[in-house]
């Protein structure tokens, strides 16, 4: 992870504790001497008040009621001012060192979280929710932010406010200071009872919260497939059950606030009125005078402040242990290792693969490949045939390191594991069967495979070998235009096509095309397999494709079901055998031979947005 000049560096994954305020403590690390230094500032500033009540009690015995003291009023007024200076400047500091450290603190969590999350297992991501992954980068993050801004602090002024307060009464009047804390444990007692029951309420709050955000981030994320099925009723009740759950803890949260508050709103109004009132009554006996009964009253407030606040900062530490532990979670889970894997293989590569009784599941007990072996050699293509839930695109996943896998892989003769993750996958292209864009401009979105500057004639060389430059200038901005959130204002094809030029741009020495031209019509999917016929010169590809005139002229085609290999060799191969390959290019071939011409043979002639099933190589109908 880079780390930025606003935070010193630090493990956040070595941070983490099964005591959740000693990891937030471990948070800090860094900003741990400024954060003491607001607390110390925090104590000068409290000092200051109790010190401006005890001069009030000298003021008023003194010079208002005795009417002895021959010190200048002056003086008193400069006393009273300067008190007032001091607290205001240190709070001021205060306020400003936790800002900074609480700040960077958090800035150094969020940026060690995204980099995380970049670095965690395809595994971890095929089970994890966006909406909840968002929630917790977001809400839960902020949540911290307020405890190292406020809570913890405050817990701090709590402390101080108390103690420098107690210290004062009890310097005044020992008899008053004790009664000011009568009712202390009864206050205590209540607030670790709220505290237990708050947390786990708040913590279902949250979890619920985050299917919520999942319900939400689905629903506009698919509102297009929505509105096309008219299933806006279905997701509106949807929304509006989980929405009624949150309803349901959140309703609870506020009922125990609702207790909670009112008892110590009374407690804690009920001890001040009693110190009041035995102050009065020791006033009118002489046993105190009247500036010590003003000092006491002030003094008291800021006894029972600390303890009504008690309760405040209860409901925020739980709700930020909670989120503390939300985000340790997602920060407790295995890396891959990527460029820093010690002495793993960085080297370029040539292609030369062989699959060694290789086998994978995403979940123990159900494998998803079994038994798989067959060798590739450099430049090489290879074909991968078969119905849907085979495992051709598990198969060539294992190829980027996405997962882990039994038996043996091997690249160029070395075990595909000692290869770095981050030099593998540079030098691997893929385009998948669901292509992705970014909100940027058409040069960005086929520029972003590559890590250094690239020219206009780059992107525009790509863009014709994927058949997409001509639709590009069709368009007011060409290679600018702001392609919309997940490419929305382009079609299928427009979008996969990109895609293609995006991988090429990259110039990998393994191509992986996973179903890549299943979005174009069969006019494009010619221009562009013609155009790959010379870029794949010398890189080792691999072809998923249901279309038997998309695979036949691969070196090597495989025929998958049930995650094994059923049939393996050339086109003409496996038209010599009996078996599912031969099987589907019957079936395809009656298919095609059923379809009427439009405009020309098959639709050649103008039609753009041809059958499916339309062969690609008309010369391909090798006999059997």
């Amino acid at each position: 992870m880079q780390h930025s000049k606003f935070y010193p560096p630090l493990d956040l994954t070595a941070a983490l504790s099964k005591n959740r305020l000693v990891g937030l403590w471990r948070m800090l690390a860094g900003f741990r001497w400024i954060y003491l230094a607001a607390i110390a500032s925090l104590a000068v500033a409290t000092g200051a008040r109790s010190l401006t009540y005890l001069l009030l009690q000298q003021f008023v015995d003194d010079v208002l009621v005795e009417q002895t003291n021959a010190t200048p009023l002056y003086l008193f007024a400069l006393g009273f001012v300067g008190l007032a200076l001091i607290q205001g400047t240190f709070t001021f500091f205060s306020g400003r060192l936790a800002a900074r450290s609480s700040e960077g603190a958090i800035l150094r969590l969020r940026n060690y979280l995204f980099d995380h999350l970049q670095r965690l297992s395809f595994s971890y991501h095929d089970r994890a929710q966006t909406g909840e992954l968002v929630q917790r980068c977001s809400s839960d993050v902020d949540t911290i932010r307020r405890f190292f801004s406020d809570q913890a602090i405050g817990v701090g002024r709590i402390a101080l406010l108390f103690t420098v307060n107690l210290i004062a009464l009890l310097s005044l009047n020992v008899k008053l200071g004790l009664l000011s804390v009568i009712s202390m444990p009864v206050v205590v007692t209540i607030s670790i009872l709220f505290f237990r029951k708050i947390h786990a309420a708040y913590e279902l709050h949250q979890e619920q919260e985050g299917r919520l955000s999942t319900v939400l981030q689905e629903n506009l994320s698919g509102v297009r497939v929505v509105k096309a099925f008219a299933r806006q009723p279905y997701e509106i009740g949807k929304f509006e059950e989980n929405n009624q759950e949150q309803y349901k803890r959140g309703k609870h949260l506020l009922k125990l606030h609702s207790f909670y508050w009112p008892v110590v709103e009374t407690i804690s109004g009920a001890q001040m009125l009693f110190v009041f009132f035995i102050g009065a009554l020791m006033t009118i006996n002489g046993e105190i005078t009247i500036g010590t009964y003003l000092a006491v009253s002030g003094l008291v407030i800021w006894i029972i402040w600390p303890m009504q606040n008690l309760g405040r900062l209860i409901v925020q530490t739980s709700m930020s242990l909670v989120s503390y532990k939300r985000v340790g979670e997602i920060l407790s889970q295995d890396r891959e290792r990527m460029g820093d894997d010690g002495g793993q293989i960085n080297r370029p590569i040539r292609g030369h693969i062989r699959f060694e009784q290789v086998g994978f599941e995403y979940e123990k007990d159900t494998p998803v490949l079994q038994d798989i072996n067959f060798e590739v050699q450099p430049g090489q293509t290879v074909a991968l045939l078969g119905p849907t839930g085979s495992g051709k695109s598990s198969l060539i996943n294992l190829l980027a390191r996405f997962y882990g896998y039994s038996g043996s892989i091997l690249l160029d003769g070395a075990e595909l594991r000692d290869y770095a993750r981050h030099a593998l996958r540079q030098q691997i292209g893929i385009v998948e069967q669901e292509p992705f864009l970014f909100s940027r401009t058409i040069r960005e979105n086929i520029a972003y495979g590559v890590h250094r500057p690239v020219s206009d004639e780059e992107i525009e060389a790509v863009a014709r070998a994927a058949a997409i430059h001509d639709v590009i200038m069709t368009f007011p901005d060409g290679y600018d235009t702001l392609v919309g959130e997940k490419g929305v204002t382009l079609s299928g094809g427009q979008k996969q096509r990109l895609t293609i030029a995006r991988t090429l741009l990259k110039d990998p020495r393994i191509l992986i095309f996973d179903d890549a031209v299943s979005a174009v019509d069969t006019e494009t999917e010619a221009q562009i397999h013609a155009a790959l016929e010379t870029l794949r010169s010398g890189r080792t590809t691999f072809i998923i494709a249901h279309r038997i005139q998309t695979v036949m002229r691969a070196d090597i085609i495989l025929v998958m079901d049930k995650g094994r290999i059923i049939q393996h060799g050339t086109h003409r191969d496996l038209m010599l055998q009996e078996g599912i390959y031969r099987k589907i290019y019957n079936l395809q071939s009656r298919v095609e031979d059923d379809v009427p011409t439009v405009g020309g043979k098959n639709g050649k002639n103008g039609n753009s947005t041809g059958q499916q099933n339309a062969p690609v190589w008309k010369a391909g109908k090798t006999p059997a």
